[in-house]
């Protein structure tokens, strides 16, 4: 037996699993996607675009760029805290234990933890009530139900998949870079973005990866904290199904969410491929700040 041969025996597992709870749900999914609706659930077996054509309406397309516009700036704000924090975690003495506290959140239920915020941010929550008490405000504030409170609650919850990746790119990012960019006359900031984050290009994308995508299907948070106008694409597939019972529409809007984080992970991939490529070289130092040694 040849090594080919056992290379499909050892894959062979992962694409029967692959094959069955990713691929078969998929196409159940598309297909249903071009089917007629029953009355109380259920397909016709006969063909229509009636689901398609039903996506171009104007409350759903409000929908749709509502659920891109929370992904986009949650995603970006989780990058900006989670640089930092894993920068600090990788140069910190006590890595181990900041890691360990970064995972903890991890082992209390999901929504146990989205039910904590809604008393964080209620009205009568602690948020409200430390003002009140300090006398900075007379009533509560409005935090909760609104697209505020579904930002705050969804960087809360994918911090943690951004700063591990992270910290990964940035524990094996060589420091003494920025002590020779120093030398060469670079500022700290000017070092950190010509030499620090060209260099830890990848993490970054598979932070935006791990956080922007999950964003995107998102049904509890928005459910729980965002109220009734706060609607994102994966409250209006639960609704399609639960209350509408029109599973073709459902479906068609799963392949629209499936099409979105599909091109946006070939994107993310090919971007991230020209890091390791040769197109998106290694920058040192000397290469950046050679022309410009006292400019900089």
């Amino acid at each position: 037996m040849n090594r080919k041969d056992l290379g499909k025996i050892y894959s062979a597992p992962v694409t029967i699993w692959l094959t069955l709870f990713f691929v078969c749900p998929t196409m159940i999914i598309f297909i249903y996607s071009f089917l007629k609706k029953k009355l109380y659930g259920g397909v016709i077996w006969k063909f229509s675009t009636e689901a398609y054509k039903s996506l171009l309406n104007p409350d759903f397309l409000e929908i749709v760029w509502f659920t891109v516009y929370i992904s986009i700036i949650s995603s970006l704000l989780i990058i900006l805290i989670a640089i930092p924090t894993a920068y600090f975690i990788a140069r910190s003495k006590h890595r181990n234990l900041y890691l360990f506290l970064i995972i903890v959140p991890f082992w209390t239920n999901f929504l146990i933890r989205i039910f904590a915020w809604i008393g964080i941010l209620g009205n009568n929550g602690l948020i409200n009530e430390l003002l009140m008490a300090i006398g900075i405000i007379k009533s509560p504030l409005e935090l909760l139900y609104n697209q505020y409170a579904i930002i705050i609650v969804t960087i809360y919850t994918y911090l943690p998949y951004a700063i591990l990746p992270l910290y990964s790119s940035i524990e094996k990012f060589d420091f003494s870079l920025l002590d020779a960019a120093r030398d060469l006359g670079a500022s700290k900031i000017t070092a950190m973005f010509k030499i620090f984050l060209p260099n830890i290009h990848g993490g970054i994308i598979s932070a935006l990866l791990f956080t922007f995508i999950p964003s995107l299907g998102s049904y509890a948070i928005p459910q729980l904290v965002g109220g009734k106008k706060s609607m994102m694409i994966g409250n209006c597939i639960a609704r399609e199904l639960k209350i509408t019972m029109n599973w073709p529409l459902a479906s068609s809007m799963s392949v629209i969410l499936t099409l979105v984080t599909l091109i946006s992970i070939l994107l993310f991939m090919q971007k991230n491929k020209k890091v390791y490529d040769g197109n998106v070289k290694y920058r040192s130092p000397s290469s950046v700040f050679r022309k410009n040694k006292g400019a900089v």
